[in-house]
């Protein structure tokens, strides 16, 4: 099943990147789900690319979360086009450096060509899978990522690839999807749903506990935007599963999610939670 959802995903993202070129918009949850929104404030992303924001799949700000300082190093988990990236870089300075992990040879070509108009140099867009996050142990500041852990099949291996790169006392700013409910099984199995940020969104308490487990403290979630069936456009779903969710409005919620790897820090480094 991991191989048929991960195939299944870089095929979506492949696509929505050629969108993105054409002069299409799209959103993280295309064609169903959280959708794009007004994350991003017009003075946080001016002097970029046109395209690129438009370009933008995520459901969240995670920039904005993730309280970056100068100097620091940091990590985008499912860069996509590259905006958190290069908003990451603008705040971190000529002294840091931020990475833009992808597993989209699509994706990875549009942000290199987005850093490329905007002139940004202390960014690296690197091929790889953040099941195996190709960066040595102990070697950035914060991770970010934005609507991008709710599609591994493998989520505890994701979260522990995390706290292996980050450095002691770094940080973990995300914006995701998660379920306040437990949802029902035939959900989780319709792939299409699943690359849409839907049926893999983990539940709240078990996207705690994966963090626990993985070694993090000072968790903290807030919901972001509830979702119910109104959000989900006809024909998107299968009439079974729509009867199904009828009793699950606002359970799916996109959410800001922070936690930390435990360990001093010092300098520039230090910003607890």
């Amino acid at each position: 099943m991991d191989d048929v959802l991960k195939k299944a995903v870089r095929e979506k993202y492949a696509a929505l990147a050629s969108s993105a070129r054409s002069g299409s918009a799209g959103c993280c949850c295309s064609p169903v789900g959280c959708g794009c929104g007004p994350y991003y404030a017009p003075e946080e992303t001016e002097g970029l690319p046109r395209e690129l924001i438009e370009a933008s799949l995520g459901c969240g700000n995670p920039i904005t979360l993730a309280g970056l300082q100068p100097g620091e190093v940091v990590l985008d988990l499912g860069s996509g086009a590259g905006l958190d990236v290069l908003l990451a870089a603008r705040q971190v300075g000529p002294a840091g450096r931020v990475y833009g992990l992808d597993m989209t040879e699509e994706m990875l070509a549009l942000a290199r060509e987005h850093q490329l108009r905007s002139g940004v140099t202390n960014v690296e867009f690197i091929k790889g899978e953040m099941e195996n996050i190709p960066l040595p142990d102990n070697h950035v500041d914060v991770v970010i990522s934005n609507c991008v852990i709710n599609l591994a099949a493998d989520k505890s291996r994701v979260l522990r690839e995390v706290f292996r790169v980050l450095r002691p006392g770094g940080r973990l700013a995300v914006s995701d999807m998660m379920w306040r409910r437990e949802v029902p099984p035939v959900l989780r199995q319709n792939v299409e749903l699943w690359v849409s940020c839907v049926a893999g969104a983990p539940g709240e308490e078990e996207y705690r506990r994966l963090l626990e487990e993985a070694g993090f403290e000072g968790i903290a979630m807030e919901v972001v935007r509830p979702f119910g069936l109104a959000d989900f456009p006809e024909g998107a779903l299968p009439e079974e599963v729509r009867r199904q969710l009828a009793g699950y409005e606002g359970a799916l919620v996109s959410a800001s999610i922070r936690a930390r790897k435990p360990g001093a820090v010092s300098g520039a480094r230090h910003l607890t939670y």
